[in-house]
C-alpha cells in the first residue's frame, strides 16, 4: 500500500469521527447545553488534528520528490563528468603518441639534447579576473584541443616519413668512416711514392688501424667483391645500389660475402696489411658511377638534417 492511499483513509477515518461527534452534538443541543459546548470543542480538536496530518503529509510528499530529483541530477552530472574523463584519456593517449613522435623525429634528425625537450611543461601565465568556466565552453575547449592534436599528428607523420625517406638515401650514401675512432694517415691524389719514391696518384685515403680492427661499411648496400685484388691485397667492394661503389683494401681476413647485404656500420672484414702495404691501415676509395672520387666530401654526413 502506498503513502498517499495511506493519508487518504487515515483523513476519510478522522472525517467519519466529525460527522459522528455532530450528530450526537445536535441530539444532545436540546437537552444539554453545557454538552454541546464541550462537543464543540473536541470537534474542533479533532478538524485540527486532520488537518496537521495532511499538511505533515504534503511536506514529506515534497521532500521526496524533490531527494528524487537531486538523486536524478547527480546521476545525470555523474554521467557527464564520466563521458568527459574518457574524452579527456583519449586526449591524454593523442598526447603521449605525439611526444613519442617528437622524441623520435629529434633522434632522427639529431637535434641537439635539450633543443625539444618533450618532458618539460610549457610556461603559461596571465591575467585579470577568473569565473567559474561553463560545460559547453569545456566541451568546445576539448573539441579545439582535439583537433590541434590531430592536425600535430598528421604534419609529425609526414615529416617522420620525410625524415625516414633521407635517411634511408643518406644510409645509401658513402658518410661514414671504415674505422671507428680513427684518423687519416694519406689523402686523396697525388703523393709520393711509399716504395720507390717518385709521383703517384693515390685512388683513397688511409686510415690508421691494428691488425684485426674491425673494418665497417660506411653505408648501406650489397657486397660485389670479397677477395684478392693486385695491389690491394684482401679487398671488399660494396655497391650501394646508387651509382656508388665502396673499396676497403689490405685487410687481414675478410668476413663477408658475395652477395651479402651489409648496413651501415657492420663489419666487413678485419684490417691487416696485405698487398701492396708499408703496415696495417685501411684503404678506402669511393667510386661514383664508375669514377674514382675524393672520399672526404662524403665523411660525417650521418645526419639528414645536414647538407
Amino acid at each position: 500500500m502506498t503513502y498517499p492511499t495511506i493519508v487518504n483513509k487515515s483523513l476519510h477515518r478522522s472525517r467519519s469521527r466529525v460527522a459522528t461527534a455532530v450528530d450526537h452534538v445536535a441530539h444532545l443541543g436540546s437537552r444539554r447545553p453545557g454538552l454541546v459546548i464541550a462537543s464543540l470543542i473536541g470537534v474542533g480538536l479533532l478538524l485540527g488534528g486532520g488537518a496537521g496530518i495532511a499538511a505533515t503529509a504534503g511536506l514529506r510528499a515534497q521532500v521526496a520528490s524533490q531527494q528524487a530529483e537531486l538523486a536524478t541530477a547527480r546521476r545525470d552530472s555523474q554521467r557527464e563528468l564520466n563521458a568527459l574523463a574518457a574524452r579527456l584519456g583519449e586526449l591524454q593517449a593523442q598526447a603521449n603518441r605525439l611526444n613519442a613522435l617528437g622524441e623520435r623525429l629529434t633522434r632522427i634528425g639529431q637535434l641537439q639534447d635539450g633543443e625539444f625537450d618533450f618532458e618539460k611543461p610549457v610556461g603559461v601565465g596571465g591575467a585579470g579576473p577568473v569565473r567559474d568556466i561553463e560545460k559547453d565552453e569545456v566541451e568546445a575547449t576539448l573539441k579545439h584541443v582535439r583537433d590541434q592534436f590531430v592536425s600535430s599528428g598528421e604534419q609529425l607523420s609526414v615529416l617522420e616519413s620525410l625524415l625516414f625517406n633521407r635517411q634511408l638515401d643518406m644510409n645509401a650514401v658513402p658518410s661514414r668512416e671504415p674505422i671507428a675512432g680513427s684518423y687519416i694517415t694519406s689523402g686523396f691524389g697525388g703523393r709520393a711514392d711509399p716504395f720507390g719514391g717518385g709521383s703517384q696518384n693515390h685512388k683513397g685515403i688511409d686510415f690508421e688501424a691494428d691488425v684485426g680492427d674491425p673494418v665497417l661499411a660506411v653505408a648501406d648496400g650489397v657486397v660485389s667483391y670479397a677477395a684478392a685484388r693486385s695491389g690491394y691485397g684482401n679487398t671488399v667492394e660494396i655497391d650501394h645500389g646508387n651509382g656508388y661503389v665502396t673499396r676497403y683494401a689490405h685487410n687481414s681476413r675478410l668476413t663477408r660475402k658475395v652477395g651479402e647485404l651489409v648496413r651501415a656500420g657492420q663489419e666487413i672484414a678485419k684490417a691487416g696489411s696485405t698487398g701492396r702495404s708499408t703496415g696495417a691501415h685501411v684503404h678506402f676509395e669511393v667510386w661514383e658511377r664508375g669514377r674514382v672520387v675524393n672520399p672526404r666530401k662524403f665523411l660525417s654526413q650521418q645526419s639528414p638534417l645536414k647538407g
